[in-house]
């Protein structure tokens, strides 16, 4: 069996996972920096151990209102290209190993901004996960439609 492995997470109540091998670190942070004049998406900055992390809001890449940034928000670092960026969250979930062979398109009733974020599904015990592309993720430039 040839397995595939993503780092789980919620957001506004929708079952999420990125490969783990994007994946840097996961954690809670509660400083941010706020970015005047960048896109909505950016929550903020914030220094981990010496390096400086963007915050990328995916309520917002969904088409959702931003998150209040006051209090720990949950982080889903990853790498893209060779910096790290961080993913807002709400829930940090499992690691979870699923069959390669059972990767589905994404669903047909998925519509909107998320259309372009997820790149195919996987129906697991009681929930479907939606696989996000990293790098529309964290591309604060695109157009949300």
């Amino acid at each position: 069996m040839s397995s595939r492995q993503f780092v789980t997470f919620e957001v506004a109540g929708q079952f999420f996972g990125v490969d783990v091998d994007a994946v840097q670190e996961v954690l809670s942070y509660s400083e941010y920096t706020p970015v005047p004049l960048a896109p909505n998406a950016v929550g903020g900055l914030f220094n981990l151990r010496g390096q400086v992390i963007a915050a990328v809001d995916l309520r917002v890449q969904f088409g959702l209102p931003r998150r209040d940034m006051s209090g720990l928000v949950m982080n889903v670092i990853v790498r893209y290209g060779d910096e790290p960026v961080s993913l807002l969250v709400d829930r940090i979930g499992q690691v979870a190993d699923l069959d390669a062979k059972l990767f589905e398109e994404p669903p047909a009733t998925l519509t909107g901004p998320s259309r372009a974020l997820v790149t195919g599904a996987y129906k697991t015990e009681g929930r479907l996960l939606l696989v996000l592309d990293v790098a529309e993720c964290v591309n604060t430039a695109r157009v949300l439609a």
